[in-house]
């Protein structure tokens, strides 16, 4: 115990100084994420200005929707910034009622709305509620609130595992009649990541993870359209004008940045060579106007994300906000795999699937979705400090 002034006084500056330090907001993760969204609204516009002056008569049709959706999903991350952690453990199982409902309204006549084939949109009024998106929103609280429920279960038993996996096939099995395989394959992948860090033995989650990934292959290779991808990521080059021209576009998109780009708006597959250039491809046009230069500082940027979102979650851990942490680890992995998957598929290293550039791509449910993830992120890194801030006021009271 301190005895002196000055040691009194050493100890009060510590704290002055960890106060000063863990007071306000994780400014470089809104700093990054902000940054993302910009260079998403840049390259939108780049990737769709031809497109949208020949549909729409407007050079910047995508922009204006884009930049609307931007403004909507960063207001509603400030809404959820002021959200206490507990309001969203509590619901936790309502929210998973209403991902169900909602996947389920998609698919009746009438209120689901159809779009190339594939019912998963909503119409309210002059917008489209695209139902996978909040979706995984509400997933990844339900299953940070399982965790904790059943903690002692999920790690010893195998019906405490089993249980939120019979609960995501059910999920998966609704998604997969929309069809979107794309969102099956992530909710899957980040629900048995979340189990994992969980703390489900390794034995257990490797063989589930060899029983999602065979279940995802047949499914893919039942489905003639399915295979009919799979066969031309394989050999793209085989059929270059049919079902391996999306991705040989792509190709020729990276090939022509090299380390540098073309420029910014220089780019040649966008006119009308590259089909979803400023949706699902943007990569692929950020590639060839940026090069390979640009490509890895934005990489390292989604990186630099999932590496913070990992960060809370394990400094959450640590203040027993457990909730708290499987959310943040939730968050990480989703953004990550969604990323790393839509970035693999542009550069032909994985099949091609309907999945966004998470910040970037056009597509106002996705990005609102993800701002509304980050703003619970930023949520709990503040009540990280908070309760940080209340330890070391603890501790400096004790010694003075």
């Amino acid at each position: 115990m301190p005895t002196n002034r000055k040691t009194q006084a050493t100890v009060a500056s510590h704290y002055h100084i960890k106060h000063r330090l863990i007071a306000g907001y994780d400014l470089w993760l809104m700093g990054i994420s902000l940054l993302i969204i910009c260079v998403g609204l840049v390259m939108v516009t780049s990737a769709s200005v031809s497109i949208a002056a020949n549909n729409f008569d407007d050079p910047l049709h995508y922009f204006w929707r884009q930049g609307i959706a931007a403004g909507i999903g960063l207001s509603l991350a400030i809404l959820l910034l002021k959200i206490p952690m507990r309001f969203w453990e509590v619901m936790s199982v309502p929210m998973l009622i209403t991902a169900i409902v909602m996947l389920i309204m998609v698919l009746i006549p009438g209120i689901g709305k159809e779009v190339n084939g594939s019912m998963r949109w909503v119409q309210l009024g002059p917008f489209s509620l695209q139902a996978s998106e909040p979706v995984k929103f509400f997933i990844i609280a339900y299953l940070a609130g399982y965790i904790v429920r059943h903690q002692d279960t999920v790690q010893t038993d195998f019906a405490g595992f089993i249980r939120p996996i019979g609960v995501l096939t059910l999920i998966s099995g609704l998604l997969l009649m929309e069809p979107d395989f794309g969102a099956s394959v992530v909710l899957f992948a980040t629900a048995l990541g979340m189990l994992f860090m969980g703390g489900v033995p390794l034995s257990r989650f490797f063989a589930w993870v060899a029983v999602a990934f065979s279940a995802l292959l047949t499914l893919a290779i039942l489905s003639p359209y399915r295979m009919q991808r799979l066969m031309s990521f394989v050999d793209p080059w085989k059929d270059p004008y049919d079902s391996g021209f999306q991705l040989t576009q792509a190709l020729i998109a990276f090939g022509r940045g090299e380390w540098l780009g073309v420029g910014l708006g220089s780019s040649i597959q966008k006119l009308f060579y590259l089909p979803e250039a400023h949706t699902d491809f943007v990569f692929a046009v950020l590639a060839e106007e940026l090069g390979l230069t640009g490509s890895l500082i934005m990489i390292l940027l989604f990186s630099f994300i999932v590496w913070r979102a990992f960060v809370i979650g394990h400094l959450a851990e640590r203040v027993e906000k457990y909730f708290a942490a499987y959310f943040a680890y939730g968050i990480g992995l989703i953004i990550g795999i969604q990323a790393y998957i839509n970035i693999g598929v542009n550069m032909g290293v994985l099949p091609t699937k309907g999945l966004t550039l998470p910040l970037m791509s056009y597509g106002g449910n996705s990005l609102i979705t993800f701002c509304m993830l980050l703003g619970v992120l930023l949520r709990i890194e503040y009540e990280n400090r908070q309760d940080t801030r209340n330890i070391v006021s603890k501790v400096v009271t004790a010694y003075a």
